[in-house]
């Protein structure tokens, strides 16, 4: 299986910041976004992290809602030193837990099926609303779309992080399509399964190719990478589906241009719903909210009572 890097070797950071430019730009283009205040009932979802940077989900649909997994103290406790022994650089480890774990498995769940379970109401989205066919397939694309949407936001972080995020993402993918291909379709020849996954990996590296260029050109281009992918290429769709899903990438990326690089790289993002509606913010409340995170950054490094395993050099001023 070919490895693949959504980003060039060689980028500079004048190329970085440009990219978040055009991030913010694009963003603050659309007119559909629009922020939810949760209920103490809807924060149960939120996402929590261990001691070692790894993500704790709860909910309907996570393995944690229903067991949990804790270190024993005296590994926490030996997990703190070697990392403030050796001075490792949590923010390069916490891209398998946060981008191969959690990251993969938000863009997993949006279009997956369970066996005699109802949709989920992302799942409805891209099955009911939109007409997708229910295989294997449309499945795969429905997560390359959300996978490239994070990959955009991961170019903007320091490129020797966002590489290793991208990568994480890439990695588990084709780890767990490929068990997916031998546990659920049944297929047992390895050689079957290895061509798969290239004719997978061909299709993510075109999708995501063909979803820049829409995103650094304009919402037609971007309709039109949607259409030939997500779609399919298939005749007499509805124009509004396509419109819908346009709507849904901006919005999208419109919610994490607005998140800092810590913020983003802790795994505090998660995908907007389609059926919910957010604002675009107003000047006087971004920087409201970004004086909230710095605020509680250095409060956090001024207690003195952070964890090795929770330092990260990444920003949080922007």
């Amino acid at each position: 299986m070919i490895r693949y890097t959504t980003r060039c070797q060689g980028i500079s950071s004048v190329a970085r910041a440009q990219s978040r430019n055009l991030l913010r730009q694009s963003a603050a283009a659309t007119l559909f976004y629009s922020t939810k205040t949760t209920t103490p009932q809807e924060n149960k979802n939120d996402i929590e992290f261990d001691t070692l940077g790894s993500p704790i989900t709860r909910g309907k649909n996570s393995a944690a809602a229903s067991k949990e997994y804790k270190l024993p103290k005296w590994k926490e406790a030996l997990g703190e030193y070697v990392i403030k022994t050796f001075g490792l650089d949590m923010d390069k480890v916490r891209a398998g837990p946060v981008a191969g774990s959690y990251y993969y498995s938000i863009c997993k769940e949006q279009g997956l099926q369970y066996e005699n379970e109802p949709l989920s109401e992302s799942a409805k989205f891209f099955y009911e609303e939109l007409k997708l066919p229910r295989t294997f397939s449309q499945w795969f694309q429905v997560t390359i779309l959300h996978e490239w949407m994070l990959f955009v936001r991961m170019r903007a972080m320091p490129f020797k992080y966002g590489r290793n995020y991208q990568q994480k993402l890439v990695d588990k993918t084709f780890a767990d399509i490929e068990m997916r291909l031998f546990d659920e379709m049944n297929i047992h020849s390895g050689r079957i399964v290895d061509q798969y996954s290239k004719d997978f990996n061909s299709q993510l590296k075109g999708a995501v190719f063909a979803y820049d260029v829409g995103f650094y050109t304009d919402d037609a281009t971007l309709a039109t990478a949607v259409w030939r992918n997500l779609f399919g290429g298939r005749k007499n769709i509805d124009y509004a589906h396509l419109d819908a899903v346009v709507k849904y990438i901006r919005s999208q990326l419109y919610v994490m241009s607005r998140m800092s690089d810590r913020e983003f790289a802790l795994g505090k993002f998660k995908f907007v719903p389609a059926s919910e509606k957010v604002t675009i913010l107003s000047p006087a409340e971004e920087e409201e909210m970004k004086q909230r995170v710095i605020k509680k950054y250095q409060d956090l490094d001024k207690s003195g009572l952070i964890l090795p395993s929770d330092r990260s050099n990444l920003s949080y001023e922007n």
